[in-house]
């Protein structure tokens, strides 16, 4: 670990939308701004840099204390983002009408340093550390900051966006009791996770849900019927299923909307139809789907979020003060510690078979589907 001189650092954001963004953006100015550096936003991923003849003005903009001033409560990020255009695989069209993937990180390695910017704060998920891991083994000044609502990033204890994607998905499972109860109906509720089950597992448990299934056990929806229908003769004539959107049959197809494209990562979806139809098959109950989908991206990150997502861009900026690179900041049980992007990039965090959340939905008698 080298200290080195820092005067100018920007910041990007990349990868889906979560709460708190902005809160780690206004850190990291502010922490910066202190310092008596210079903070610069890139929009919308590297797009500000890679195609800058898109923004009226300018594809990086200057983050000073009044243009971060008030943003911590709000949803979304001021910088914009995106999950498409891996400059390291960037997808180009050829004369001939066929697509390839070239590499244009360098672009971004020049202009860093034709605007002498000294250091980069990268945050986001898997696909964004992996890149800002790249970018560091090529020569850049790199702190990456873990973000994602599917809290499925490894080496953290939690990412900020979860909590209030829990929060909400939670109180949304609380509404459909009564409705359901009146019903005597079976709900089915998706929810995002991509292949990890943490929002689905902690908002299940949360909410009361009688069934969840998430990515992490192949599930069989005789044994989700049979739930169903213990429920009925037990005098309980409604329930209600969490499953998250990567949640796994036992036959090992999941629903996914479309197939992964040249740049683009594979998207899924219609679990929820698929379970709701397989109960109703077998049970014939009246079911009905309700997927929270983006409504869980959006809103007013909680308490908890926006703490940490402050903890995490005054640590970033530590961590560049102190002369680290190539490191990630991260919660542990002892505080904000720094793990290598190495250990990051590309490691997604499932939820464990022996967790203690886990075992305490099996303790209360939720059905897991196995």
């Amino acid at each position: 670990m080298v200290k080195r001189k820092i005067k100018r650092i920007a910041v990007n954001t990349g990868g889906g939308d979560a709460p708190g963004l902005n809160a780690v953006i206004q850190s990291v100015a502010i922490a910066a701004a202190n310092r008596g550096w210079a903070c610069f936003g890139i929009r919308d991923g590297f797009n500000g840099i890679l195609f800058p003849e898109r923004y009226a003005d300018s594809g990086v903009m200057r983050l000073t204390r009044d243009r971060v001033r008030g943003i911590g409560h709000l949803g979304g990020t001021i910088l914009g983002t995106t999950n498409k255009g891996n400059p390291l695989h960037f997808p180009v069209t050829l004369p001939d009408g066929t697509e390839k993937e070239i590499d244009r990180s360098n672009e971004i390695l020049t202009y860093f340093a034709t605007h002498e910017m000294d250091a980069l704060v990268s945050i986001g998920g898997d696909g964004s550390l992996t890149i800002a891991n790249a970018l560091h083994k090529k020569g850049l000044i790199v702190v990456g900051v873990p973000k994602t609502i599917d809290n499925d990033l490894d080496k953290t204890f939690t990412t900020f966006g979860f909590d209030t994607a829990v929060g909400f998905a939670t109180e949304c499972v609380d509404r459909l009791h009564s409705t359901a109860q009146s019903h005597q109906r079976v709900m089915v509720v998706e929810v995002m996770g991509r292949y990890a089950g943490w929002i689905a597992l902690h908002a299940g448990i949360a909410g009361n849900a009688h069934v969840i299934l998430m990515p992490e056990i192949g599930f069989d929806l005789d044994v989700v019927a049979e739930k169903v229908r213990q429920r009925d003769e037990d005098g309980r004539q409604y329930s209600i299923v969490l499953v998250a959107e990567g949640a796994l049959p036992k036959d090992g197809q999941r629903e996914i909307i479309a197939r992964a494209e040249i740049g683009h990562d594979e998207r899924l979806g219609g679990i929820g139809d698929r379970v709701a139809q397989g109960i109703a098959e077998r049970t014939g109950k009246e079911t009905r789907v309700v997927v929270l989908g983006h409504l869980l991206r959006g809103g007013s990150p909680t308490s908890f979020d926006r703490l940490s997502a402050l903890r995490f861009g005054a640590a970033a900026v530590r961590a560049l003060d102190e002369g680290h690179t190539g490191v990630m900041v991260t919660l542990g049980l002892n505080g904000v510690e720094h793990v290598a992007l190495e250990e990051v990039a590309g490691h997604m965090r499932g939820v464990p078979l022996n967790c203690d959340t886990l075992q305490t939905g099996r303790d209360l008698g939720i059905c897991f589907g196995d």
